[in-house]
């Protein structure tokens, strides 16, 4: 009888315990009335301000936890901003009214939520009229110099002035009325957008006086005359030094360059594109390409495709090859050296019969001294010719891992060195397999 009553009083103890730990997690829902006072909030605002409010809030004894404004558009949310409740009282804050393509000027709504503790709310609301800044003019900031662009019309700004053919800037509209901001327009996705910098590449056929024009309402905007073409094909941009255009060429085809100013003092991929009486003239193999204009390296070259991709090697030796690695770079290795830097990767020009080229001069676009760069199966890591390549260079080695460079890694051979100013081919035959390729070397 006494085992049965401690084991009782165990069990007692047990449930009480258990019964208070679960207490303590018990979470009541349901109580209280919050209620809030809108004390402060205009009854207009423009496209671009900071629209500050200020609400008063309270509830029956019960805690409060947030505050949700939210600015909506037909319905749709496009600000929100959310404040911690602590305790009664006054409450303010902003938010931020979006400057928008295409809105018109109208009607918005300014919704808040007030939620207590125990998951009660209460909402309000009220419109507001949103107008469209009629902003004075609007700055185009360029890396060298910031023009005025005045206002023309109701939205349209214009700048007409002695201008380069090639304009790149973003647009800023200065901050409008006592809540405004400062609103930037930049490039994304080959259009205009608000809120970012990335520069509008502004272009004329030549340069001189013309004018670039801006509508803050539509976006739209001029010139985009794509001075930078390959065979009447406009060149896309991909930075705000690099353009670039897929075509499908035939060997031997001719090519028109046209919109680069000053494009005979540029460096041109011998490997795939040959001047002759200045005409120029694809030298590859017949097949889809990526073409580069390279404004800060002023330099054209190419890369090959596979679809809408870019080409890696095949197993059937068709494809591409790319070199990563030191002591190599165009259009000079001492400005843009390939280095282990997959992005930088030379694409060789696939010249028929499962070859594969590059050229290269001495001095310039290869180290005469040092090289250390092997071949790979795309742009980027992955396959990569190791011990399976061989070479009968006098010149050129390549590596094992034993002999002073990684498996497939090429070196110059012990007191040997590549003639200062003399071309060099470098040519990859995978004609015998993937299994069996051959390197040769070649001084022109």
């Amino acid at each position: 009888m006494k085992k049965l009553i401690n084991y009782t009083a165990i069990l007692c103890l047990f449930t009480l315990l258990f019964s208070c730990k679960e207490d303590e997690f018990i979470v009541p829902i349901g109580g209280g009335s919050p209620s809030m006072e809108i004390t402060n909030l205009p009854k207009t605002a423009f496209f671009g301000d900071s629209l500050a409010f200020s609400l008063n809030v309270k509830d029956q004894g019960v805690a409060l936890s947030t505050l949700k404004a939210q600015l909506l558009f037909s319905g749709e949310v496009v600000a929100e901003k959310i404040i911690r409740t602590k305790d009664y009282g006054e409450y303010t804050g902003k938010l931020f009214v979006p400057f928008l393509k295409d809105i018109p000027n109208g009607a918005a709504e300014l919704k808040f939520t007030l939620e207590n503790v125990e998951l009660v709310k209460a909402d309000t609301s009220q419109s507001i009229t949103i107008s469209r800044p009629d902003f004075p003019h609007i700055n185009l900031v360029t890396p060298t110099k910031t023009y005025k662009m005045n206002r023309v019309a109701l939205n349209k700004y214009e700048l007409t002035e002695n201008l380069p053919f090639k304009v790149n800037g973003y647009l800023e509209a200065p901050a409008f009325g006592a809540a405004g901001n400062p609103i930037q327009f930049g490039w994304e996705n080959d259009m205009i957008t608000q809120g970012i910098t990335q520069n509008i590449p502004f272009s004329n056929s030549v340069s001189g006086v013309y004018t670039i024009s801006f509508n803050t309402l539509t976006y739209e905007a001029a010139p985009f005359i794509i001075g930078y073409a390959f065979n009447g094909e406009g060149m896309k941009m991909v930075n705000d030094n690099l353009y670039s255009v897929d075509l499908t060429i035939e060997n031997g085809q001719e090519i028109t360059i046209d919109g680069i100013e000053g494009l005979s003092a540029w460096g041109i991929s011998s490997d795939y594109i040959r001047e002759d009486g200045g005409k120029y003239y694809f030298n590859a193999m017949s097949g889809k390409y990526r073409f580069y204009a390279n404004f800060d390296k002023e330099y054209i070259y190419a890369e090959a495709m596979n679809g809408s991709n870019l080409a890696s090697l095949n197993a059937d030796g068709t494809g591409a090859i790319w070199i990563i690695g030191e002591g190599i770079g165009k259009p000079t290795v001492a400005s843009n050296e390939v280095g282990w830097n997959p992005d930088n990767a030379i694409c060789m020009a696939p010249i028929g019969g499962k070859k594969y080229r590059v050229t290269v001069i001495a001095g310039k676009s290869i180290k005469t001294d040092n090289i250390n760069f092997k071949f790979f199966h795309q742009k980027g890591w992955g396959g990569e010719f190791k011990n399976e390549l061989t070479t009968t260079s006098d010149v050129v080695f390549v590596g094992n891992g034993s002999n002073g460079r990684d498996p497939g890694n090429l070196g110059l051979l012990a007191g040997k060195t590549l003639t200062k100013d003399s071309t060099y081919e470098f040519v990859v035959d995978l004609s015998e397999g993937n299994a069996k390729p051959k390197l040769t070397v070649t001084k022109k």
